[in-house]
């Protein structure tokens, strides 16, 4: 059976993310900052546990009740409260770093040892399309309107900060993903697609075989040259 854990479960790609690992066969804990949240979760099967990204005691607290590990969803994520230069500061910048990138840090350095212990162990760390430069820059992607700061500069750190892992730990198979525009709270429902194939890439890249690729970027079409 294999164990997986899942930050910012509680909703959206998150939630969707372990309904489909569930179904998948897998023992699934759901993270979530205020486990009162977590009813669909709990319907769906998943065990959930109180893990705030930005909360060290949290995170070793969570990990405690986890007996093994195999599979790391580090989802969990916010937009912050910038979104253009005029309203940008670095307190902002700080928050969203804090929990986009620092977060994916504190959680998987404390999952480590669970999950140097498994036969086969997997980080999958949820990026966006809006941390690659390539589609910043190209005029027609989904990401090229986009003026905020802080949300784009923490998904490129979490693009980066999965390859160098990748490259420290080679046993293990570690990639980022790009859910693509999907509808959800985040952009008011405005993405394209749908909550699922906002997950394809999640669920492909955590349910990978030991030969499986690592170090690498993929959405649901597979994967991106950086």
């Amino acid at each position: 059976m294999t164990t997986t854990l899942i930050t910012g479960a509680n909703r959206s790609l998150g939630l969707e993310t372990v309904r489909r690992l569930v179904d998948a066969g897998h023992t699934v804990y759901a993270g979530m900052r205020d486990p009162t949240t977590g009813d669909e979760a709990r319907a769906l099967g998943a065990q959930v546990v109180q893990l705030d990204v930005t909360d060290q005691d949290s995170i070793d607290a969570a990990i405690a009740t986890i007996p093994a590990l195999d599979v790391l969803v580090n989802n969990a994520g916010i937009l912050g409260t910038s979104f253009g230069v005029d309203d940008l500061d670095a307190a902002a910048m700080a928050t969203v770093l804090d929990t986009n990138v620092t977060g994916i840090v504190r959680v998987t350095q404390a999952a480590l040892p669970l999950l140097r212990a498994s036969d086969h162990p997997v980080i999958v760390n949820v990026a966006s399309g809006v941390g690659f430069a390539r589609w910043l820059t190209t005029p027609g992607h989904d990401e090229y309107p986009v003026p905020a700061v802080p949300y784009a500069a923490s998904k490129a750190a979490v693009i980066a900060l999965t390859v160098q892992y990748a490259k420290n730990l080679p046993e293990f198979r570690i990639n980022v993903s790009d859910p693509g525009y999907t509808a959800t709270e985040f952009n008011g429902f405005g993405g394209h697609q749908t909550i699922t194939e906002g997950t394809d890439a999640t669920v492909a890249l955590a349910t990978v075989g030991p030969d499986g690729p690592t170090g690498e970027f993929h959405n649901r079409d597979g994967r991106i040259e950086y």
